[in-house]
């Protein structure tokens, strides 16, 4: 046998195998490429509104639309001082609220819940990555009002807060939301496949000191990644899938869901639990593209949806579905 020959037979499994493995490759991108979560994507825009301006917020992990104020959004950090911070939509620092007495071990969302005083901003010290702490809190302050020159400043004293466990053990929780038509606190765990479903209605929440959540189901699983997922991700793909924000409309009829690859929104029947629509398949916009999103809210006419990331520098998207 000639050594052109033997050189030929020595290689040609390899160069088939890796021949194999290549044709699968794209036969799996152009699956991806024609067979998404749904078969097309919601008529959407997104727009980089801005970014955050204010050199204090650092990890942008929570948001909410004031309702006293239109076009203002609190935002707050996932650690440190405990702070609540003003911006709008362009992310122009509109000043500061350090809330007192409370501690930001881990704040992951805020939402807003109505009181006979107004509205309470609810802070969740809801973040657990190894899933460790013993119980977990919520902090409940007026909702921030400007003073000289239009801005936040001072201090804000809490009016209420609330230590919460977990029926079934710790879990690591980023998302958050009220739900006004049940009149419930909601809370999506973050790393569960597929997520859980926790909540407290208000009445306990407001009134009690301490209490145990209730575990309504498991949600839907977000669609989990793709090969051009690995190719993009890298070893952060594992965390794409997962839960990092979560609000409710003021109507109580939508929800949205952020994770670091997409947003979901779903919309509920009347009379529908939101454990019921959050089984449904959402509708999914893959972006916005920021590195790690993380805090994602309403605006306060529930026509636009506001998302930032931890990571600076921070942009602010604002997403619009075309109906």
């Amino acid at each position: 046998m000639s050594t052109l020959l033997q050189w030929v037979m020595h290689i040609k499994i390899p160069i088939i195998c890796t021949s194999l493995v290549f044709l699968l490759l794209i036969a799996c991108n152009r699956q991806d490429d024609i067979e998404p979560t749904n078969a097309k994507e919601p008529p959407v825009t997104i727009e980089r509104s801005g970014w955050l301006a204010s050199q204090e917020i650092l990890e942008a992990s929570g948001m909410q639309a004031s309702h006293s104020r239109r076009g203002d959004f609190f935002v707050h950090n996932d650690e440190g001082k405990p702070m609540i911070y003003a911006v709008d939509e362009s992310g122009a620092d509109l000043g500061s609220v350090l809330v007192v007495p409370a501690k930001n071990k881990d704040w992951e969302d805020m939402t807003s819940v109505v009181v006979e005083q107004g509205r309470w901003l609810v802070l969740g010290d809801i973040g657990d990555n190894q899933a460790r702490r013993d119980s977990i809190k919520l902090y409940f302050v007026d909702e921030p009002q400007t003073g000289e020159n239009n801005r936040y400043s001072g201090e804000q004293d809490l009016r209420h807060w609330l230590t919460l466990t977990y029926p079934d053990g710790a879990r690591d929780c980023e998302a958050m939301a009220y739900d006004p038509v049940d009149k419930q606190i909601l809370l999506l765990s973050k790393r569960d496949k597929p997520p859980r479903l926790y909540a407290v209605d208000i009445e306990t929440a407001l009134s009690k000191d301490a209490a145990v959540l209730k575990f309504l189901g498991t949600i839907s699983p977000l669609r989990p990644p793709t090969i051009k997922d690995h190719v993009k991700w890298g070893g952060r793909v594992d965390f794409i899938s997962q839960p990092t924000g979560l609000d409710i409309s003021a109507d109580g009829m939508e929800a949205v869901v952020i994770s670091y690859r997409s947003l979901y929104r779903y919309k509920r029947h009347p009379d529908e639990s939101w454990l019921s629509a959050l089984n449904r398949r959402p509708e999914e916009v893959v972006g916005p593209p920021a590195v790690q999103n993380e805090a994602i809210a309403f605006a306060q006419d529930g026509n636009s949806i506001f998302v930032t990331t931890e990571k600076l520098p921070a942009p602010i998207y604002r997403i619009e579905f075309r109906e």
